[in-house]
């Protein structure tokens, strides 16, 4: 009663050299969220996303506003 839930600041991530990505399977849907590096390319796991809560707890965790998909 006398103490108030905090909001999680949201963690740190490479803003100018990554960007947040939402790695999507065609063949079983199966959805994984992530960074991708802007100059090698190379992709990042950081969740497995099963549902829309999972993924926006991604968006808050990192302070994200917009992803892209991949597939």
């Amino acid at each position: 009663m006398f103490f108030k839930k905090r909001k999680p600041k949201p963690e740190p991530y490479d803003r100018e050299n990554k960007i947040p990505v939402l790695r999507c399977s065609i063949c079983n849907g199966e959805q994984v969220a992530g960074f991708r590096d802007i100059h090698t390319g190379r992709f990042e796991e950081v969740c497995l996303i099963r549902n829309a809560a999972e993924l926006q707890s991604f968006k808050e965790r990192y302070g994200i506003e917009e992803i892209t998909k991949e597939y």
